[in-house]
């Protein structure tokens, strides 16, 4: 972990993160925006998740516990903004999409060299540049029923996992009307939507990589790349490209 650079309102943080690395459960007393500038981050919170490529930042309000990780090797660059100081009031986690501008300006705020007069200009810059985007976090809440959880585990363990819910239950040892029921009182889910979010979930990191839709599809369960970019637009609120390229 690398140290923070601090001045006025806003502190810059550089942490490197290797593939399936994972910061535990934390808060801060500042705003944090986690972004990287290269590789793909995760961000948890309350069984919700966010995932990052450098075309899109999260805005993280004081006090609300997270989790933060890189589904590839990433440098997780924090800004963290005092309250007191700081004219945004968003109480929610919001995605904010990422441009040269804001990227180079956080570069900016990273050095070490700068008059208190420059870094005060600089920052008052940041929530201007802060534009949250129209897209929905992929939410995959985690069973507590040991029954779910052997489902949920297997699952998370192959998304692309063919079988379907009276398999899974079978394997489990409970009749399909029992695992509907358990399912859906243990994640508020029906078994169908709650591996859609698992399932796409998986595939942002690897849509992040550039690898080609119809591959992506396949890897994560889709039988045809139609099937796979219905259910990321109806689950998402947009496209594979607008999410990652912001256009």
């Amino acid at each position: 972990m690398e140290d923070t650079k601090d001045a006025g309102a806003i502190v810059v943080g550089r942490f490197p993160l290797a593939s399936g690395e994972w910061f535990p459960l934390h808060s801060h007393t500042h705003h944090q925006l986690a972004w990287t500038r290269r590789g793909v981050l995760s961000v948890g919170v309350d069984g919700m998740y966010w995932v990052l490529p450098p075309t899109r930042a999260l805005w993280l309000p004081a006090g609300v516990a997270h989790e933060t990780g890189a589904t590839r090797d990433a440098v997780l660059c924090g800004l963290y903004l005092a309250p007191e100081h700081c004219p945004l009031d968003w109480r929610e986690p919001t995605a904010v999409g990422v441009d040269g501008l804001l990227a180079e300006l956080i570069g900016y705020l990273a050095r070490t060299d700068l008059a208190d007069d420059a870094r005060r200009r600089a920052e008052a810059m940041v929530p201007d540049l802060l534009h949250p985007l129209p897209t929905r976090p992929i939410d995959v809440p985690e069973p507590t029923d040991e029954r779910v959880r052997t489902v949920a585990s297997a699952l998370l363990a192959d998304p692309a996992d063919p079988r379907g819910l009276e398999a899974h239950a079978r394997a489990a040892g409970v009749s399909r009307r029992t695992m509907t029921r358990l399912f859906a009182r243990d994640t508020g889910m029906s078994f169908d939507h709650w591996r859609t979010q698992v399932r796409l979930r998986a595939a942002l990191p690897l849509l992040a990589e550039g690898r080609p839709v119809s591959r992506v599809a396949h890897d994560v369960g889709y039988a045809t790349s139609s099937a796979f970019l219905a259910a990321f637009r109806r689950t998402v609120g947009t496209t594979p490209r607008r999410y990652l390229f912001n256009r």
